[in-house]
């Protein structure tokens, strides 16, 4: 019984993203482990508050993350 976590800033995906983030890491998982493992599978898909993650010592905010996304390096 698969448990898949994935953690994410908050306000960085919409709804349908976090929904295909679901799917696809669930068929990534069934593509391993077969397909009569799809119904015990389970995929989290949990939120971290903007500034309560790091890297590289310093807290990044949900606007970082969409700055990256849209190639502006943080200054």
């Amino acid at each position: 019984m698969p448990l898949i976590e994935v953690k994410v800033i908050e306000g960085v995906f919409t709804s349908e993203q976090k929904k295909e983030i679901v799917k696809k890491l669930t068929d990534a998982m069934v593509s391993i482990e077969g397909e009569n493992m799809r119904q015990v599978t389970m995929c989290i898909v949990e939120e971290v508050k903007s500034g309560d993650w790091g890297i590289g010592g310093k807290p990044l905010s949900t606007e970082d993350v969409k700055a990256l996304a849209a190639g502006k390096a943080k200054s």
